[in-house]
């Protein structure tokens, strides 16, 4: 599949890039998009979440009341559950969501999400570029010139750029990352997907 290089003021550069079958080309797999999402999703919760079992209350433990005779259910402890006040019954204690899977599988979701993306026309190649300053403006000039700013877009660069990143770190419609750092959420959750040319090579041998 072969797409033309634009420049940033999205001329054509009169070069274009191919784009391998075997990543860009292939069948999409839902069910492996679908885990791999399901991981990353899991990754960003805290898991910090306690409540206090009755245990853990701070309270008297002297018997309120006694055993027989009162006509209502027997009570040892005002800490019990079924108070006001009381410890919760099986409430939740801090863990980690995170699971495993496979490095073969993520790269499967990886190449579906980027298949999609190109069987959508929503990758744009990009000539390499640099920023000499951090400037937003710059960076909006350029999704200006490519007709992409009122959409959500990713920008993929091979290496890590810091003026680039900061310029694009305001925008809440854009989003900065390098071909090693690259996710199934972050594809699927742009409109469209902004490649720079040193990239596209960098993405098919991590992918292979």
């Amino acid at each position: 599949m072969e797409i033309a290089v634009l420049k940033n003021s999205g001329e054509d550069t009169g070069r274009k890039v191919n784009l391998s079958d075997d990543i860009f080309g292939i069948e999409p797999n839902d069910h492996a998009i679908y885990l791999d999402v399901k991981q990353f999703l899991a990754n960003q919760r805290q898991g910090t979440h306690k409540s206090k079992e009755r245990a853990e209350i701070a309270g008297s433990t002297k018997k309120i009341k006694k055993q027989k005779g009162t006509g209502t259910a027997r009570a040892g402890s005002i800490k019990s559950p079924v108070f006001r006040g009381g410890g919760r019954v099986f409430g939740p204690k801090p863990r980690n969501y995170g699971f495993k899977l496979n490095k073969k599988l993520k790269a499967l979701a990886r190449k579906s999400a980027l298949a999609y993306k190109a069987k959508d026309n929503n990758v744009i190649v990009l000539e390499d570029f640099s920023f000499e300053a951090p400037k937003t403006k710059e960076f909006v000039n350029l999704l200006t010139n490519l007709s992409v700013a009122d959409k959500k877009t990713l920008l993929v660069i091979s290496n890590e750029d810091k003026n680039v990143a900061i310029s694009g770190r305001n925008l809440q419609n854009a989003k900065v990352t390098t071909a090693d750092t690259l996710n199934t959420y972050d594809v699927l959750n742009a409109d469209n997907l902004l490649i720079s040319e040193s990239s596209v090579e960098k993405l098919e041998n991590i992918l292979k």
